[in-house]
Formats: C-alpha cells, structure tokens, sequence
C-alpha cells in the first residue's frame, strides 16, 4: 500500500508517524492496524520474545480484531487447544451446566484457544512486522518527550546505547509498567478488586475429551475464600492456579509453593483433576490489583492494554481488552491523521465506549465474589441464559446486556448493595503502598 501524505512529521520525513511502547497483543495490534493503512510505525519492546506472559484463555470475542490483523488463519493452523465453553464449579463441588458460545452465537467466532502466551504474543508480533511495522527488540523506552502538552518522541535505551526517535503520535502499550499512567500519575485503583494468585503448571493432569476438552474451568473453593482456574494448554499441559483476597493469600502463610499445595488439598474439585498429573514448573506468583487511568489520551499520546488498565482475571478478559484498545485508539489514530486532528479528544474518542465495556465486566466479577451463582441466576432466569453468555463470551460494548443487572439484584440477599464504581475511591493510605508485581520462579517457563 502507498505510504499516506505525511507532510506534517514533527522532526521530518524520515521519522515515522507513530512510536509504539511495548509488543505485547495491545501493542501489536495497534501497530499492525495502522501500518495497515500505509502509516510508518515503530515498536520498541524492552524484552527479547519469547517471553513469560500469563494470561492464556481467550473469549469468544477476540474472533473480530484477529480477523482485521489477518491473525485467523494463524491461530487455525496453530497447536493451541480450542476452547468452546466455560463452567463453573461451586463451593460444595457442583459443576454447572457449559456454557457453550455456539449455542448462543452460531458463527465461526464462538470457538476461540487456550494459548501459550510467549508463542502466542511472538506470532502477534511476527505478523506486525509482516505488516510492516519496525519492531525492535530490546528497547527500553525511558520517557515519552513532550514540547508543551503535546508528546513528539520517545527516548530509550538500546544495546548501542541511547536514543531519542521522534513521532507524531505516541502509544503506551507498556503493561502495567505504565509509563505515562506514572508520569502523569493517572493510576486509579480499583476500591473492590483486590486480589493475588499463585499457579503453576501440570502435566497429565484431567482433561474432559470433546467439546469439553478445552474448556476453562472456574472452581469456587469450598471456603468461598478465593477460585481456581483450571485451563488445558496443548502439549499436555493444564495452567492451574489459585485467586483469592491478597491478605488471606500472602499474610502469614508459607512459602507459595506450600500455601498453592494447602489450597488444592482443600479443593477436592482441584485435588482429584492434578492427582496423577507431574508438576512441571516451579509457583509463579502475582499481586493483581485492579486499576485504570482516569484518562485514555492526551495530545498526541493514547494508553492501551494494561498501559490504560487491568481488570481481575475471572473470566480471561485480559486479551481481548488489550485487542480491542489498540483496535479502537488504532481507528482513531488514522482518524485523526486524515482529518490532521492529533489532539486529546480525537485520540481518545473511544475511551467512554470502552470505559463503559470495562464496567460490564467488572460488574460481572464483582458479582461473582460478592456470591453471584450462574447456576442459581439460570434456575430463576433462563431466558437470560444466552445474555450472561454474552458477557462472558465478550460482548461487552452494547446496552443490549444490560438487562442482566436488575435482576441479579433482584436475587441479593438482604442488606447487600451493587458493587461500589471503579473510580469511587481508594482510600490514600491504601493507594500509597500498592504496586502490581509479578514473581517468577527459577527453572522452566511455558
């Protein structure tokens, strides 16, 4: 394709028109996106792929933004486990009914994939430089430069030492790293949505066979303390991993290797799926504390993925919310190139919408850890079976799901109130000492 007119190229014309911070499935996809319309990008991520990511299931909805960037045929082709369904087991043992997105939306897009994150994130980043996109590898990015309130570069640091590139436009795809979000201190964290989780991985652990063989599995604990995810990987491999409030997980307990065995031991729905299965990993442990920036843009900058926000990770909302940000802020960038509109309101056009779509899905988990039972919902509501099904599938930015709220609420017990908003506020004594971290054991990672 014919590279558009760039006549406006702060720094002149052999600058590229955007900088991306970070190659992750945000990033990539927004490279990808705007490299597609002829528009000269640059990405710059910090670590070398393959890299450890988590973060392995898919919904239904990425289905959209894979087939712009010509991912489909890719992920078909791949060794990733297909995945058709989700259910849920309750504190005492019981297994819902799947909720399977065919039958609820009969189209291609209904089977999504467990996918390894480090292959995964590599064939996201391939295909942007198959799509043009300059990607470079070890990269760090130090610091947006600004001239006034508007940013024009970037300066980072490489193997051949430092550096400043200049841009018309700026995206922070940087993780919850978040380099504007801390420069401007834009961070709100979420008042509700307070948790951590340990994990790891096993070999010949129990898979379902058919339909159910991919399914992800969310297993309450019988203390109703926290949740496992259950998620089948290909090569024999299942994730599995505790969530729960990050004080009853970390405060005065062990070691997380011995409090991780202490909880399967008391989940019998775990213990009986792992027990002739091989640990293959060490325990991978995270502090996973909900945020968003109380802004998506500015003069020529725009925040996407966990760069924006990250949301608890009940229902594996992680990677299509990364896919659809950079979608969106992409669709707005060539926007704002066509019409020579680079500010704040163009660039971030898409956060209302999308804002909006993160608040279906909080609500959604917020339900859940406040005792929110499907199985219960579907016995008092059935004809709203295939609603609750859009939301987990991903279908998150329509009113259309809307109808679920009223009544969940009506089955409430007494006393209990909807969930508080994600920016109601987070006391500054609690604010002050959170920070997301992610540790990493020696030995083999997926």
């Amino acid at each position: 394709m014919q590279r558009p007119e760039s006549s406006n190229v702060i720094g002149g014309s052999d600058h590229p028109d955007v900088v991306v911070i970070g190659g992750g499935p945000a990033g990539s996809t927004a490279s990808t996106l705007i490299a597609q319309r002829g528009y000269r990008v640059q990405l710059f991520e910090r670590e070398r792929f393959p890299r450890f990511h988590i973060g392995e299931s898919l919904i239904p909805e990425t289905y959209w933004v894979l087939q712009r960037l010509n991912m489909l045929e890719k992920m078909k082709q791949s060794c990733f486990v297909r995945k058709h369904s989700v259910q849920f087991v309750n504190a005492s043992g019981r297994l819902s009914a799947p909720f399977y997105f065919w039958d609820n939306k009969p189209h291609e897009c209904s089977q999504t994939w467990q996918v390894v994150r480090s292959e995964f994130d590599q064939m996201m980043l391939q295909n942007a430089r198959e799509h043009g996109v300059d990607v470079h590898e070890g990269a760090r990015v130090v610091d947006v430069r600004f001239e006034g309130s508007r940013a024009v570069g970037v300066k980072l640091h490489t193997a051949e030492g430092v550096r400043e590139v200049r841009a018309r436009v700026v995206v922070d795809a940087s993780g919850q790293s978040g380099l504007l979000q801390n420069k401007f201190k834009l961070r709100v964290w979420d008042p509700v949505l307070n948790k951590g989780a340990i994990w790891t991985y096993w070999e010949g652990a129990y898979r379902d066979s058919g339909r159910d063989e991919g399914a992800t599995v969310v297993i309450q604990t019988p203390s109703k303390q926290g949740w496992f995810w259950y998620i089948p990987l290909h090569d024999n491999r299942v994730s599995v991993g505790i969530v729960a409030p990050f004080d009853y997980l970390f405060k005065g307990r062990g070691k997380h290797a011995e409090t991780y065995n202490e909880e399967v031991e008391r989940c019998p729905a775990v213990r009986e799926r792992v027990a002739k299965a091989r640990r293959v990993t060490g325990h991978f442990a995270t502090k996973d504390y909900s945020y968003r920036s109380r802004q998506v843009a500015g003069d020529g900058w725009v925040l996407i993925g966990d760069a924006f926000g990250f949301l608890d990770p009940l229902y594996s909302s992680g990677v299509l919310l990364a896919l659809r940000s950079g979608e969106m802020a992409a669709d707005a960038i060539v926007d704002g190139f066509q019409t020579g509109d680079l500010s704040a309101a163009q660039l971030g056009r898409w956060g209302a919408l999308f804002n909006q779509g993160v608040d279906r899905m909080r609500r959604l988990v917020c339900e859940y850890y406040g005792g929110f039972s499907f199985g219960n919902f579907v016995r008092h509501y059935p004809q709203l079976k295939g609603k609750v099904t859009d939301l987990l599938i991903g279908d998150l930015f329509t009113e259309k799901v809307d109808v679920v709220w009223e009544p969940m609420e009506s089955l409430y017990a007494p006393g209990i109130e909807p969930p508080k908003a994600w920016d109601s506020g987070t006391p500054s004594e609690v604010a002050s000492v959170k920070a997301n971290e992610l540790i990493l054991p020696d030995g083999p990672r997926p």
